[in-house]
């Protein structure tokens, strides 16, 4: 059948929208690749492996009851050694290099967004956001600086002669100290994930609803249509 001029659609048939991304559902948009869904899961499951561990070593009752002490402490170092490697294997995929340019821009829209946050606007149009908000990208920098001094101070427990000038009893206290930080910090963000169950519909999917992407990220969603991996524009 042929086509009319200027279409490249056969006549007689309706042309249909691209979707956002390979093989995106209608009305949907990828907002994750596989790999960074992998990296976040294996991350997150070797974190939980960290805290369930340093509990059974740390807390007499829970050591009481579960035993093994010796098993305890081995998960507990391996999994904290283990703990960079999905960031370091993420670094392969182009999807996930991006999305560290993200975090690491802070824009005019992300100061807007952390002072409507101190006034207490909850209305997505007071806080705008890329594809990361400002809260996200500041948890991001943290969690990533904490679990950094976890596995130097942790290393510093294991070899007791890796640095002679820094005692064991102070690498103790600061492990101990930002084990609790970290597990409130976490407690926190995985409340805020309960709280939205289509932003944990994107990590297991990969996918959003376009109607969730243009309330809380509407900054994101021409970037996502183009395609796009950086919104240096709006950086300032």
């Amino acid at each position: 059948m042929r086509s009319t001029a200027g279409s490249t659609a056969p006549t007689g048939t309706a042309a249909r929208p691209e979707p956002s991304g390979p093989s995106a559902p209608s009305g949907r948009i990828r907002r994750f690749s596989a790999a960074e869904r992998w990296v976040h899961r294996i991350t997150g499951y070797l974190m939980l492996v960290c805290l369930v561990t340093a509990a059974c070593l740390y807390l007499g009752p829970l050591a009481q009851l579960v035993g093994r002490r010796h098993l305890m402490a081995t998960l507990h170092e391996w999994s904290g050694i283990l703990l960079p490697l999905p960031f370091l294997l993420g670094l392969s995929s182009a999807a996930f290099r991006a999305d560290l340019r993200r975090l690491n821009r802070f824009a005019v829209y992300d100061r807007q967004w952390l002072r409507a946050v101190r006034r207490r606007r909850t209305s997505p149009e007071a806080r705008p956001a890329g594809k990361f908000n400002a809260g996200q990208k500041l948890y991001a920098g943290w969690i990533a600086g904490a679990v950094l001094v976890m596995m130097f101070t942790g290393l510093l427990m294991w070899f007791t002669g890796l640095l002679p000038f820094v005692s064991r009893t102070s690498a103790i206290f600061v492990h101990d100290l930002l084990a609790w930080a970290i597990t409130f910090v976490l407690i926190g963000h995985m409340r805020r994930a309960h709280e939205d169950p289509e932003a944990r519909l994107g990590l297991r999917t990969g996918f959003v609803s376009r109607s969730w992407a243009e309330r809380y990220h509407s900054r994101w969603l021409p970037e996502a249509h183009a395609g796009g991996v950086s919104d240096a524009a709006d950086e300032g």
